[in-house]
């Protein structure tokens, strides 16, 4: 049997380490946690299921008690929040 290769040796081979996360610094995973969305938010868990509850986030999934986000539809909400309207001046 061959051991289990260190992260290092893993990352050289482009395997994985069993029992390691895995994600590529900088990117987030497919599906958020409550703290992960609240954290990219920058506000609180809290206010996170406030807004679950009242239906203002989009692509929340749940399972069971536990509440998910897919990253990927609350960039794209967050993207459409910051597009400023044809009639605004920021200067």
């Amino acid at each position: 049997m061959s051991p289990v290769p260190t992260a290092a040796e893993a990352t050289a081979q482009g395997g994985r380490v069993p029992g390691r996360r895995h994600e590529p610094t900088g990117t987030l995973p497919v599906l958020l946690t409550v703290d992960e969305a609240a954290t990219l938010l920058r506000t609180t868990r809290r206010a996170i299921y406030a807004m679950t509850e009242r239906q203002q986030l989009p692509g929340v999934i749940h399972i069971r008690r536990r509440v998910l986000l897919r990253a990927d539809d609350l960039l794209n909400w967050l993207d459409q929040k910051r597009a400023s309207s044809p009639g605004s001046d920021w200067r």
